[in-house]
């Protein structure tokens, strides 16, 4: 078999470019290009079409078939050609037969590409998310609809740029990290990009790299979608969560969590710091009689005051109402401590201008060191409350408002949780009983009324003091079931001695604050009712104090309870700052003088003035005055001579049973 020669070689390559590179209109003529001059004694023509359509009848032409759609054609030269140009054209026509169909091969595959391509354009043009794909330096090479619409950018202006130019802030190192992509494959992050417009916005970017049949990364495709009304939402959300609405500091919550972080780092440096709870004094009474709309700017007003004198490094919070917190890390000594405090106090002391109204208000201030009395937010600030309850509770042992922790004041609020505890079974378990403390007409020494006190029988602690139980009932709002037992106790013993043909005279029987709204008059009336009993044998006796929060309503309920026939008693006057101008129009019939002023007489001249002025005073008004707590014979002579009508304490009779009240008083 004769080798190929190189020209016959040439001749093979070059056609096999023209097949399959050259268009189908330029393909007839590049094929008849490479074939001339093949054969030296003839010559051959490609020829697009059916031999027999192209009438190749003449004897000295041969055709030799390539497809059903073309074949050559070869003529003699002069009419003549010899057996070796047969055999080229043999070659000739099967060579360009397979390469006729490698490229129709070819052509398929690519048309099937494109369709694809064009296929796989418009899904994702039709994705709403925007779709990027780069080079793994970050060069784009596709760009979406969707990229278009979210940044502005059409693909021509996005295409062959780096994906840098999208940044927030060009030139700085972005949120991708390749080596970790191309080495464990996509993830899903936050991230801010930039749009034409300059707009900057959040998106969630889900990155993944493409690889190629050897699983080598070649690029990477990103999907991105505007999430920036999400984030905003979520601030939004987190804001309310972490932070008070109304003063923008933290809440609770958030305060733990930071002093915990604080605390942290002091651990690590071994810094000590402190935790201060704060509690606004004389708050409720502006916010109650003046409304919640003053209360509220009052409140701002003192949050901005506590920020300015703190350092930027300390926290500051509102736990709720008008209590605060404060966060005071790497502190010095407890000296540092109440140096802090009282600039905190001191910000207080200047009025506050809250819609035309002068407000004055202090503070209480409870103070815990870590780590001496807890090793975390929760545990220091609850030592730093119960030192800032023992200051409410006692400001008369602390001077400037605030406590520090110790153990004892743990044990004291141990012991009155405690006793809160017991209150409520007390209650339950019908615990309490009732004494009565007689009054007496001062000039003849008659006896003329009784209060009735309330007293409580613990089955281990023995006589509970009331100064220990009654503030309890009062805080946890037990005070209203206590009244009410205390109610119908006194107005059962009214119906014994009622049926025992005793005749009237008045109970007096002690209303909180709590009890005195718009129920009160039903639940008197109906204690009358139950107990079939005359309103006469009923005096309720009201504290001035009360009185001053909202004297219009107050006066209003007065005049109801005044309808049914019972008395009224003003209790501890003289300690509410009382305005005379309400005070001669409350329907009350008694004025009792307080016996702190009581105490001092006839000794103490600024007591003796005092009680003069009341006795004076109240018989202005037609009032009878009782003066309280009298316990020796000069304060009852100097009552007497000063025009006092009734008098009661333990000079005269200490609180005693019913039964002795109708033995010692009343008669057979």
């Amino acid at each position: 078999m004769t080798s190929p020669s190189v020209e016959d070689l040439t001749v093979a390559i070059t056609l096999n470019e023209v097949i399959l590179i050259l268009p189908d209109d330029e393909l007839e003529a590049g094929i008849n290009r490479v074939t001339t001059g093949l054969f030296p004694d003839a010559q051959v023509q490609f020829v697009r079409g059916n031999p027999e359509l192209n009438a190749v009848h003449e004897a000295h032409q041969v055709c030799s078939q390539v497809t059903p759609e073309c074949f050559y054609l070869l003529s003699g030269r002069y009419g003549q050609y010899n057996e070796a140009d047969l055999k080229k054209l043999h070659v000739l026509t099967a060579l360009t037969a397979r390469l006729l169909a490698t490229r129709k091969e070819l052509l398929e595959q690519k048309n099937k590409w494109q369709t694809c391509q064009l296929l796989h354009t418009q899904i994702l043009d039709h994705l709403h998310d925007s779709v990027i794909t780069m080079d793994l330096a970050g060069f784009i090479l596709s760009w979406n609809r969707g990229a278009e619409n979210l940044f502005g950018y059409s693909a021509q202006e996005a295409l062959g740029k780096n994906i840098i130019f999208l940044y927030e802030q060009e030139g700085r190192e972005d949120d991708i990290r390749y080596d970790h992509f191309l080495e464990h494959g996509g993830s899903t992050m936050e991230v801010r990009r930039k749009k034409k417009s300059g707009e900057v916005f959040w998106a969630s970017l889900t990155l993944n790299t493409l690889k190629d049949q050897h699983g080598s990364p070649i690029a990477l495709v990103g999907y991105l979608r505007d999430i920036t009304q999400r984030k905003q939402t979520e601030e939004r959300l987190n804001h309310l969560a972490y932070f008070d609405p109304l003063t923008n500091l933290p809440n609770r919550i958030f305060f733990k969590k930071l002093v915990d972080q604080r605390l942290q780092l002091a651990q690590r440096k071994h810094q000590r710091c402190a935790v201060l709870f704060v509690d606004l004094n004389r708050f409720k009474a502006i916010n109650d009689t003046l409304g919640h709309e003053i209360g509220n700017a009052l409140l701002k007003q003192v949050a901005q005051r506590f920020r300015q004198v703190l350092r930027e490094e300390d926290i500051v919070a509102r736990l709720g109402s008008d209590e605060f917190a404060i966060a005071i890390a790497d502190i010095a000594s407890q000296t540092h401590v109440g140096l802090v405090v009282e600039k905190l106090l001191g910000s207080l002391d200047a009025p506050f201008l809250v819609n035309n109204f002068d407000l004055g208000i202090g503070a209480s201030v409870g103070i815990a060191i870590f780590p001496d009395d807890g090793s975390n937010a929760d545990a220091l600030l609850q030592c730093a409350d119960i030192a800032m309850y023992k200051v409410k509770r006692d400001a008369s042992v602390f001077s400037g408002n605030y406590a520090y922790y110790n153990q004892e004041m743990n044990a004291h609020v141990a012991d009155r949780l405690y006793l809160e505890t017991d209150l409520r079974k007390a209650l339950e378990l019908q615990q309490f009983f009732l004494l009565y403390q007689p009054k007496f007409t001062i000039s003849t020494g008659e006896f003329l009324s009784v209060e009735a006190l309330v007293r409580w029988q613990h089955p281990e602690r023995g006589m509970v003091s009331p100064g220990d139980f009654i503030q309890i009932a009062e805080d946890t709002g037990l005070i209203i079931e206590l009244g009410n037992w205390v109610l119908h106790s006194a107005c059962r013993q009214a119906r014994i001695w009622q049926d025992a043909g005793k005749a009237p005279f008045l109970i007096g029987v002690n209303v909180s604050a709590r009890e005195f709204n718009d129920a009160l008059p039903g639940k008197i009336a109906t204690a009358l009712k139950v107990y079939g009993i005359a309103p006469q044998w009923l005096q309720l006796e009201i504290t001035e104090s009360m009185l001053m929060q909202g004297a219009e309503e107050v006066i209003r309920i007065m005049n109801r309870l005044v309808a049914l026939g019972v008395g009224l008693a003003l209790d501890d006057f003289g300690t509410g700052y009382s305005s005379l101008s309400y005070l001669k129009r409350f329907p009350v019939s008694t004025l009792k003088i307080d016996q702190s002023f009581v105490r001092g007489i006839p000794s103490d001249s600024n007591d003796c003035a005092i009680a003069s002025a009341i006795i004076v005073m109240a018989h202005q008004l037609n009032l009878e005055v009782v003066a309280e707590g009298v316990e020796t014979i000069e304060q009852f002579e100097f009552l007497g001579e000063a025009g006092c009508n009734q008098a009661q304490g333990y000079l005269l009779s200490q609180p005693v049973s019913a039964e002795k009240i109708a033995s010692l008083y009343l008669g057979k």
